[in-house]
């Protein structure tokens, strides 16, 4: 099953190239132009993160930040703000917020999802398959362990 991230961008351009960049990577992405549909849309959407513009009309990124720390069923998912802010204390100022990620616009496609990847909740590792059942040796015909490795027998 794919991982869900919502992408809350209000630039048609960077809302597509965010899209599609996780799509070609095997995401499931879910757009949302309007950030005052962030928090409905993150309940529904159950994503297991959310890129996040800061500076769009209406309601700003830190406010929906805020709003998602505040949510009981949103407060966990990570978010990584995604802002053309790189003044003095913008950073501090959005991790605060409760942003657990800031990438610069313009942005570096490889770094963009360097930290897709980092904020990802990471999977359970699958069992391990149950070792096939063999049948005993026969009597006599038991043969000595071969080392497996340099020198090892195991």
């Amino acid at each position: 099953m794919a991982k869900r991230v919502l992408v809350v961008e209000d630039n048609e351009l960077n809302l597509k190239l965010f899209c599609d960049l996780l799509r070609a990577h095997q995401f499931e992405a879910e757009p949302v132009r309007d950030g005052r549909e962030a928090v409905a849309r993150a309940r529904e959407f159950d994503p297991q993160l959310v890129v996040m513009d800061i500076q769009m009309p209406h309601i700003t990124g830190l406010e929906i930040i805020q709003h998602m720390k505040l949510d009981s069923k949103l407060r966990t998912i990570p978010i990584m703000a995604v802002t053309a802010y790189a003044g003095s204390g913008d950073e501090e100022r959005i991790r605060a917020a409760g942003a657990n990620a800031y990438v610069s616009k313009p942005i570096s496609l490889v770094r963009f999802m360097e930290e897709v990847r980092a904020l990802m909740p990471a999977e359970s590792p699958a069992p391990a398959p149950a070792p096939e059942p063999q049948a005993p040796p026969e009597a006599g015909t038991e043969e000595a362990p071969q080392p497996k490795g340099p020198g090892l027998l195991f």
